[in-house]
């Protein structure tokens, strides 16, 4: 399950990619249009912007805007960023990989057996997966059926 930090990052840069090019969103416009709470946001906003997927002005006209097109930002790489590893089993991560203390053998650990495919299957279409598809994917479930494209997940 992803925490509500990750959720509130999924609905900033979701609302940023919407967001008019060049424009941005101040944090003000942010927090209402999504119902977000300030305090949390202006976190993982700084944090976004850390890891180089925002970027901020300051000033009257200032704000948050995307600093690449949302087709390039992967879910895989946010959804870390905003929890830490995904993985189920230390042992899986990618990122934050530790011998599990109670394991005598990873190769015949029937706990690791039972997750590697899985999660092998889950991470791919996390790191697959761009905002840019997210959104289409949002905007073709308010269209008639004959309307959505076959691509569509």
């Amino acid at each position: 399950m992803i925490s509500q930090r990750a959720r509130y990052a999924f609905k900033a840069m979701v609302a940023l990619a919407k967001a008019e090019p060049g424009r941005g969103l101040q944090i003000r416009q942010l927090c209402e249009q999504e119902k977000l709470p300030r305090k949390f946001i202006e976190q993982i906003l700084l944090a976004l912007k850390a890891a180089g997927y925002i970027s901020s002005r300051r000033g009257r006209d200032g704000g948050y805007e995307l600093l690449k097109p949302a087709d390039l930002i992967h879910v895989g790489p946010l959804l870390r960023l905003a929890d830490g590893p995904i993985a189920p089993l230390s042992c899986l991560s990618r990122t934050a990989y530790r011998k599990c203390d109670d394991c005598r053998s990873e190769a015949l650990c029937e706990l690791r057996i039972a997750f590697d495919k899985p999660y092998a299957d889950y991470l791919a279409a996390l790191e697959n997966t761009t905002l840019a598809q997210l959104m289409r994917a949002s905007d073709a479930r308010g269209l008639p059926a004959e309307l959505v494209s076959e691509e569509v997940p």
